[in-house]
């Protein structure tokens, strides 16, 4: 059985006066083609959280169907969720890391509500003058960035499908984008599109191929 996450980290700023909690993750940061995508999740304070969001794990732990039995699970007991993105273009331009500072501020963003403290998994997000915790891991550790990774990766996951309609050529709705031996064969093949991240290797290197 996987780890199961808790929340002692809510606690910690819980105790500090912070009653609106948001969890903080992202989904796609490795990945070949398409968007860094965060969530921001802000669960209710209530003693059998816990108890109700038992399934939630860290998404990558879950099975795709898993994913999205939990991904029900949280829309019906999260207070608010938000979710952000960084395309393609902006992940080339900036570099992944910052991209993915921007994907989860577009989150925060999208929240209704205004958080009063953050628990991030490994960023901090230094824009926001927002008491937070920023925590390795903490997908599987804490249940409000394990509910944030099941959100961000299911929406992820939604979005590629959709672009696999559009580019069936390449599989992405397999792979989601990523380092997959299938994907590498279609690059080769069809060679890269704009949905693909130019600075990252293997594009990288068909794109100066492409030059010489």
């Amino acid at each position: 059985m996987s780890q199961r996450p808790d929340l002692v980290d809510e606690h910690r700023l819980w105790r500090r006066g912070c009653a609106r909690i948001a969890g903080i993750d992202e989904a796609g940061r490795g990945a070949w083609a398409g968007p860094v995508v965060a969530a921001a999740v802000v669960l209710p304070r209530i003693p059998d959280l816990r108890r109700l969001l038992e399934p939630v794990r860290d998404s990558k732990v879950l099975t795709p169907a898993q994913r999205e039995r939990c991904y029900d699970l949280v829309l019906r007991y999260a207070v608010d969720y938000g979710i952000g993105d960084a395309p393609p273009e902006v992940i080339d331009r900036l570099g992944i890391v910052p991209a993915t500072r921007q994907a989860m501020l577009k989150a925060v963003a999208g929240l209704e509500c205004v958080p009063d403290g953050l628990i991030i998994d490994a960023l901090a997000l230094h824009e926001l003058s927002i008491p937070q915790l920023a925590i390795a891991k903490a997908d599987l550790t804490c249940l409000s960035v394990a509910a944030a990774s099941v959100l961000a990766k299911v929406s992820r996951d939604r979005m590629m499908v959709a672009l696999d309609a559009e580019l069936p050529q390449y599989g992405l709705a397999a792979h989601k984008g990523y380092g997959t031996r299938q994907h590498r064969e279609a690059l080769h093949a069809y060679g890269p599109t704009d949905h693909h991240r130019h600075t990252f290797a293997p594009i990288s290197l068909l794109l100066q191929d492409d030059d010489d």
